[in-house]
């Protein structure tokens, strides 16, 4: 068994437990009907990865785009731009406050502070940068272009934000009262429980902030995640406020984005776009070595990634991050990786956190036990699992320093980049091949 935070040295939480409720985020505010009442309703990972920008690649240009891979939805039939837009001017209305402050300052690796104190600062005095919202099709072109050491922290606020507007609507046109939807998704999460409860060798963390159905069902799971389950089969939240809301470790590493803007960084000739996914994983053990060593693979394709690892990172890094294709090959890959290099499987962990639902993570677990670690980053379906279909929405980056960058992965459906930006890509990268299947969410 492993838990999902051996790739964070078991981050310590000595910040008190109930430092964002004193007062809550949404007192302080003082507008409880927004989505978004405080800075650290996002992911772990967009501060882990802010740091290393703040320090290494601050003013780097960067342009993100907003992209709905759920083609049989039109967003705008049901939200109304005007209120999309008021919560987007709330966000960037947003600083983070005393308390906040204090719980990031408290969160330690290695027995030392995780954030140092100039990026807390920095952070106390963020705005985000300006965004673009136009209508097309009946769908929202949603866009932000800005340094990165600031616009980095956008995504995350507009997909819950566009989940949520678009799940609310969608529940009063259907005439469903909220008690009723609720009762149907505390139903589903009791059975998700219950099979937890009876594979003591399934270990997973809550990735589910982007794509959940509400922020207060979102905070109801979690709660009851923590009243249910030992720490050995919860082990914590991508969320940063539900974290500090319930004192259960933040867990995250690293995105695509990191290895996206790299290529741009590094565009000066195909042979140095080459070398800019190696480039992110030495700066990134560079700057936080074993404790948040886990290695997101398929940006540009896994067979490319594990051709392109050195031996050094092999052993270094924990582990991998699988976000795509077939998870089965994937765990299969990964362990003759591992062996054809001298480097025991049974001691490095797989992070799966593609679609999962509870029948995939107990197929995952069974598979590999006694093979390789596993952990899972279980998202859309534990937050947003109440008979609604879900959404797949996505915000990646488009551009980095005025050169197009592009996201191959191993399934194709999620490829992000213009059709000859993908070829230019995959000619570089030798990719072999990927199947495309339609994203779930």
């Amino acid at each position: 068994m492993v838990k999902l935070t051996t790739h964070s040295s078991d981050i310590a939480m000595t910040a008190k437990p109930d430092a964002c409720r004193q007062p809550t985020c949404r007192e302080q505010s003082g507008h409880s009907d927004y989505i978004i009442t405080s800075v650290l309703d996002t992911d772990f990972y967009k501060f882990t990865m802010g740091q290393l920008i703040f320090d290494k690649y601050p003013d780097v240009p960067v342009k993100y785009s907003f992209k709905n891979r759920t083609a049989k939805v039109f967003l705008a039939h049901h939200i109304r731009e005007e209120d999309f837009r008021r919560e987007l001017d709330h966000v960037r209305d947003l600083r983070l406050t005393d308390n906040e402050a204090t719980y990031l300052r408290g969160l330690k690796f290695s027995g030392r502070p995780l954030f140092s104190e100039r990026y807390i600062e920095f952070l106390r005095g963020l705005r985000l940068p300006d965004y673009t919202v136009t209508v097309s099709e009946n769908n929202f072109d949603v866009s932000v272009a800005g340094n990165w050491g600031e616009a980095i922290y956008w995504e995350i606020f507009i997909l819950s934000t566009l989940n949520e507007l678009y799940f609310r609507s969608l529940r009063k046109s259907l005439c469903h009262e909220i008690k009723e939807v609720f009762a149907e998704g505390l139903q589903r999460l009791d059975r998700k429980i219950s099979l937890v409860k009876a594979n003591p060798q399934v270990n997973f963390s809550d990735f589910g902030t982007r794509r959940r159905f509400s922020r207060e069902w979102h905070d109801l799971v979690i709660c009851r995640l923590c009243a249910e389950l030992p720490r050995s089969l919860f082990i914590g939240t991508s969320n940063v406020l539900l974290a500090c809301k319930y004192g259960i470790p933040p867990v995250g590493t690293m995105a695509h984005e990191l290895f996206m803007v790299m290529s741009g960084i590094m565009s000066g000739d195909e042979a140095m776009i080459y070398k800019s996914n190696n480039r992110v994983l030495q700066d990134w053990w560079d700057y936080y070595g074993a404790d948040l060593a886990i290695a997101l693979t398929d940006t540009y394709c896994t067979d490319f990634f594990f051709r392109d690892m050195t031996h050094e990172q092999a052993r270094n890094y924990h582990g991998l991050r699988q976000d795509s294709g077939d998870t089965i090959a994937f765990g299969e890959q990964a362990i003759r990786f591992y062996a054809s290099r001298g480097i025991d499987p049974r001691e490095k962990v797989i992070v799966f956190s593609d679609g999962l639902d509870i029948d995939t993570i107990l197929r995952l677990a069974g598979h590999f036990a006694g093979r390789i670690k596993c952990a899972f980053g279980w998202g859309t379906n534990l937050t947003n699992d109440l008979g609604f279909g879900p959404l797949s929405l996505v915000v990646k980056v488009v551009e980095a320093c005025g050169h197009a960058t592009v996201k191959l992965s191993d399934n194709l459906a999620k490829a992000i980049g213009e059709p000859q930006d993908i070829e230019r890509f995959k000619r570089i990268f030798g990719y072999t091949g990927a199947p495309y299947e339609e994203c779930r969410y």
